[in-house]
């Protein structure tokens, strides 16, 4: 679980970031949650956009990606942005 300290450092590190992944009208899937994470073991800081014909709540997505073990540290708009400390190629260093 991240601290405040620790999300509004994240915030300020994905604010250049463009989302690399989209959540559309199929929802949040197990094989986006699996290529999220690849993603986050190689970047460690992502962002997702979810899309207007998402039929999902961006709460519900949110709450679905924790449980995967996955830190949400933002949700703005239709933006999330998420975050898991790389096994192997650990880059960012958390306050």
């Amino acid at each position: 679980m991240l601290t405040g300290k620790q999300k509004s450092y994240l915030r300020s590190e994905a604010h250049h970031l463009q989302p690399i992944f989209q959540i559309g009208k199929g929802g949040l899937t197990e094989p986006i949650i699996k290529q999220i994470e690849e993603a986050l073991e190689a970047r460690e800081l992502i962002k997702v956009s979810i899309l207007q014909n998402c039929e999902e709540d961006k709460s519900e997505i949110a709450e679905r990606l924790e449980e995967a073990g996955i830190d949400v540290a933002q949700v703005i708009g239709k933006i999330l942005v998420l975050y898991k400390e790389s096994k192997e190629k650990k880059r960012i260093v958390l306050p």
